[in-house]
């Protein structure tokens, strides 16, 4: 009778731990980091070497990882919130970064002389201002218009960039000072890229945000049923157009990041595909792609993952090119085992072993 009971209470634990959103992204960490390991055990050796600015910091993949994650990290907070209200994805983001980076060099490039910091920060809360408003665009065209969020978000997926070149001139202004630098790069005395950093002050605010407002609870209600929502008084319209605004300022920060690592931008390759990168952080987190409940630190750490397979498929030699490739067939992978048909499936297997065991 007892060896039931504890076979019983193992079987509940593991149960358990599967059930948890984070086991499938701590999987495919395990998974990823194990083949590392095997294919190069050297793959976590972090080394101090000196930067652009003869300042010594950190070198290594998993140092990698951290940098380039990072932006990933802080897009993935406004896509969980856009997917769990309005039941679709965004995916302009790619080419708003390129809008709000190219807004941000405009203003520094006619800020003329003065203080560096104080134009650096005016520059930046203007392409804030002007991404959220693009954010609202995508917002109002889905909450008022009717349109699915992938259609919607084409039209800038499309304009966007040649927008951007628009805004500077179709020019490549580059900004010299160190200064700039320093938010895609490393600060002086500090070893660590300057983006994790920077992530995670989002993250800190967003669970802020999160734990001492409604945003959470208001953003997967209408999700989950936008007429129950609209019954219970919230305005349904109101919060979708907040997640996507709530985007365009991840969107924002993204920007100056990617700005700030070159000095200047590329309107045509900047944030290229990083949309997919996105939603597939989302996906790899456990969170329904069709809106709903979510789990914002499960996606912020299925971004890391992302990157970690990335930063994978590059050290073997992938090509560019060859990516969203690899990238999309793990997007269907999770797609299907996120999808109701196959979780009945799955939960009525589970049962017919249960009852042949008993038997």
């Amino acid at each position: 009778m007892q060896k039931n009971e504890v076979k019983k209470s193992n079987d509940n634990f593991f149960m358990n731990i599967v059930r948890n959103q984070m086991f499938i992204p701590l999987l495919a960490l395990a998974i990823l980091a194990l083949f590392n390991l095997i294919a190069d055990p050297g793959f976590i050796k972090i080394s101090i070497k000196e930067n652009n600015m003869g300042n010594p910091v950190l070198s290594g993949f998993l140092i990698t990882v951290l940098d380039s994650g990072s932006e990933l990290a802080i897009l993935a907070i406004g896509m969980t919130l856009v997917t769990a209200a309005s039941g679709g994805q965004d995916i302009s983001v790619g080419a708003a970064v390129a809008i709000a980076g190219s807004v941000l060099l405009r203003i520094l490039r006619g800020a003329g002389t003065g203080n560096f910091g104080a134009m650096l920060l005016v520059a930046f809360l203007v392409s804030c201002i002007v991404a959220m408003l693009f954010g609202a665009f995508n917002g109002v065209l889905v909450a008022y218009f009717k349109i699915q969020p992938m259609i919607a978000t084409l039209i800038l997926y499309t304009a966007g960039r040649s927008i951007a070149a628009w805004i500077n001139n179709n020019e490549l202004p580059v900004i010299s000072d160190p200064f700039l630098g320093y938010f895609g790069g490393f600060i002086p005395g500090i070893p660590i890229p300057t983006p994790f950093f920077i992530a995670i002050i989002c993250v800190v605010v967003i669970f802020l945000v999160l734990k001492f407002t409604n945003l959470g609870l208001y953003t997967q209600t209408v999700g989950i049923n936008e007429n129950s929502a609209r019954l219970n008084g919230l305005n349904p319209k109101m919060i979708k157009v907040i997640s996507f605004v709530v985007l365009g300022l991840c969107v924002a920060v993204v920007g100056l990041i990617k700005v700030s690592r070159i000095s200047t931008i590329n309107y045509s390759v900047i944030a290229k595909d990083i949309e997919m990168d996105a939603i597939l952080a989302v996906a790899l987190g456990g969170n329904a792609l069709g809106g709903g409940k979510f789990n914002m630190a499960a996606s912020i750490f299925g971004a890391y993952v992302i990157q970690f397979l990335t930063q994978t498929l590059y050290k073997f030699k992938v090509s560019a090119d060859a990516l969203p490739a690899y990238k999309a067939v793990v997007v269907i992978v999770l797609v299907v085992i996120s999808a109701p048909a196959v979780k009945e499936w799955m939960g009525n297997m589970t049962k017919k072993f249960k009852v042949k065991e008993v038997a």
